[in-house]
């Protein structure tokens, strides 16, 4: 159940993300959306812990802000692999994923206050 809740907080962060940030596009469905969000998922429990192991004296000599880096780059790769999968989500650039990234971040954070964990 908590998988599902977690899913639906991705979702309705993307939406916000795709709704507020320029160069953020997306021309599917609610269903697509909810597989573009699975993909992000994917690539924050996988490929993100990697980058971040291999990346750590820069979270140290940033104190914490390369994070907002990494997190602009798991969200540009989103893109990549939903164009791939043509599920019609794009991220045209760095800056777009940086501030996109940013958004999901607060939007993610103010939903899960209202969730308990498990």
């Amino acid at each position: 159940m908590y998988f599902l809740i977690r899913l639906f907080i991705n979702t309705v962060a993307l939406w916000v993300a795709i709704k507020t940030v320029s160069g953020i596009t997306y021309t599917g469905g609610g269903l697509t959306l909810l597989l573009v969000a699975l993909v992000f998922g994917a690539l924050n429990a996988v490929v993100r812990p990697i980058l971040k192991l291999l990346t750590f004296p820069l979270f140290l000599l940033s104190l914490g802000l390369f994070t907002l880096v990494l997190n602009a780059l798991m969200l540009w790769m989103t893109s990549g692999i939903s164009g791939t999968l043509d599920l019609g989500f794009r991220v045209s650039g760095f800056w777009p994923a940086f501030w996109g990234a940013l958004v999901i971040s607060i939007v993610s954070i103010v939903l899960s206050l209202f969730v308990r964990g498990e």
